[in-house]
């Protein structure tokens, strides 16, 4: 996994799980605290994400919520968006040019 970016947008690629959250976590939390306004988080390079991963953005989203901001998701991969979906997330996330629930293939 690795991310790039600064305070008022990351790029995240590879894969965000168990092995990796620890480490997002650290990059989240600090780029959140540090910014003002909106954090985007541009996941059109990340390759596929767990349970773990989707925790850590949802811990990010929270985290950005009690400081004033808001995260929201850019590029997010189509399987991704399936998860996001599937969990009902895709109503509390703030998603760049939103869902197309329509438009997602069945699974």
């Amino acid at each position: 996994m690795h991310i790039r970016g600064d305070h008022a947008e990351l790029v995240v690629g590879g894969r965000l799980d168990v092995r990796s959250a620890a480490d997002a976590r650290t990059v989240l939390h600090t780029a959140v605290d540090d910014g003002i306004g909106d954090l985007v988080l541009d996941l059109s390079e990340l390759d596929s994400w767990d349970a773990t991963g989707l925790g850590v953005i949802m811990g990010a989203h929270r985290r950005a919520g009690r400081c004033g901001r808001r995260l929201v998701l850019r590029g997010v991969p189509d399987r991704m968006q399936r998860l996001l979906v599937a969990t009902r997330l895709h109503r509390i996330l703030a998603i760049e040019g939103g869902i197309g629930v329509e438009s997602l293939p069945r699974v």
